[in-house]
């Protein structure tokens, strides 16, 4: 625990170099595709357009610089299972980024989808020594959670402090300078694979880069596409990727829960390959130009042309109905919803305050899913498209890239984690916490 903390804080100290040179590059290193954004820091403040966005003045400002997606290799289920084959697709989206900015970067930050995440509510509480609240306090109070016994191969991806209670009042976001005797607070964890982010900083650093941040996909996801009052009263962020479909849940403006469905866009493309006997690339093609998943009487006159190079007459030559190509589509679709439902349900969501749900990635562009959402997860669904920023190309501005952008928010001002306060004794206590969201439910 104690080499990650340091691990964590250096990462942070390169993002600050990295920002003082004026140039960073974020990664989303996908399943299905390989974002890069090069990002100019100018000191100006955050120029973002968008319903409901919020206010970053006083951030430090900038624009982007440099664009590029590629196809991605050698990674399944969010997990880089071929090197080789994941450097040179990252090389690819890094040079292409470069030579469009036009310039050259040293340093990167990238989100991880996989590594099984799993989330944790932890609680601390400390005597005030001085009655009024500082810094120090903050990092005694952090210390003072009790970290969950987790097993040996995992290891910590975020450590926010959520809630923090002063004298028994709740509510608190920053309570510095604050007059109390007590002080507690409520920190969700999380944590994946050791072996997951160990891959990445080394495949990162095949590609001549330092590795100044890691962020998790389901979080940067959410952070582009909730507006604020979702992440303030309770919302969850579904982001349906290629090979897994990312969830998270925001509450007091912070994330408190993670969780990956090893299910995608990728499986629908599949069931389609196999049910109409075509190669996977005209199957993504199909779905993508004619693919829903709510038939009506013009579906079953709307005919898709299938062409293919067999060799078999038939087979080359195909007419199917649109009904025929949602029949396909929809129990896939239907599969993943249900899990997510399963998963939000354990995780206490219907204890919120409020229930939104926000679809984003690049699976839920597919027509009527929105509908088809609210009657699996029966609450409000909306699709979440990511917010824009200062020279963001209109080829960006789509749901499949809302981790993208999310990912260069998270670069230019990441939120407080528990590694940002320094710690006043080497103790790093280690009981488990049995129940998770159990501070939520009791403070709201």
């Amino acid at each position: 625990m104690i080499e990650l903390y340091h691990t964590q804080r250096a990462m942070r100290a390169m993002r600050s170099a990295a920002l003082q040179r004026g140039v960073i590059a974020v990664l989303d290193i996908g399943t299905s595709k390989i974002g890069c954004l090069i990002l100019k820091f100018d000191g100006t403040e955050t120029n973002i357009d968008g319903d409901g966005v919020g206010s970053l003045a006083g951030h430090s400002g900038f624009q982007v610089i440099g664009s590029a997606l590629t196809k991605s290799r050698g990674i399944e289920y969010g997990e880089i299972v071929s090197m080789p084959e994941t450097e040179r697709a990252i090389r690819t989206a890094l040079q292409s980024a470069q030579k469009l900015a036009n310039s050259r970067v040293d340093h990167a930050i990238a989100c991880v989808s996989g590594g099984c995440p799993r989330s944790y509510g932890l609680e601390g509480s400390i005597d005030i020594k001085n009655e009024i609240v500082d810094t120090n306090d903050i990092a005694d109070v952090l210390e003072s959670c009790r970290i969950p016994d987790y097993d040996s191969d995992r290891e910590v991806l975020h450590a926010q402090p959520v809630n923090f209670s002063l004298d028994h009042k709740t509510g608190f976001s920053d309570p510095r300078g604050q007059i109390g005797k007590s002080l507690s607070v409520d920190m969700h964890m999380l944590t994946i694979k050791e072996k997951t982010i160990q891959d990445l900083a080394y495949c990162i650093k095949r590609c001549d880069l330092e590795l100044a941040g890691v962020a998790s996909s389901s979080y940067v996801s959410a952070l582009s596409s909730l507006v604020e009052d979702e992440k303030e009263l309770g919302a969850a962020c579904i982001d349906l990727g290629g090979g897994s479909t990312n969830i998270s849940i925001f509450w007091k403006k912070h994330m408190i829960f993670a969780e990956t469905i090893k299910m995608g866009g990728e499986l629908v493309t599949r069931d389609i390959s196999m049910g109409l006997q075509v190669p996977s690339s005209t199957a993504e093609r199909i779905k993508t130009r004619n693919g829903g998943v709510v038939a009506t009487g013009l579906d079953d006159r709307e005919m898709i042309e299938i062409t293919n190079e067999t060799g078999d007459w038939e087979l080359d030559r195909r007419i199917i109905s649109r009904s025929d190509l949602i029949g396909i589509m929809r129990p896939r679709i239907e599969e993943i919803l249900e899990e997510a439902r399963s998963r939000l349900g354990g995780a206490g969501f219907d204890d919120l305050p409020s229930q939104k749900i926000i679809l984003t990635g690049g699976a839920s562009q597919v027509p009527g899913i929105d509908s088809l959402a609210s009657k699996i997860l029966g609450q409000q669904v909306r699709l979440g498209r990511p917010m824009r920023i200062h020279r963001l190309p209109q080829a960006y501005s789509g749901s499949n890239c809302a981790g993208l952008v999310g990912l260069s928010l998270f670069a230019a001002h990441p939120q407080d984690e528990w590694w940002d306060f320094s710690p006043r004794s080497k103790n790093f206590s280690g009981q488990s916490v049995s129940r998770v969201f159990r501070w939520f439910k009791d403070n709201w």
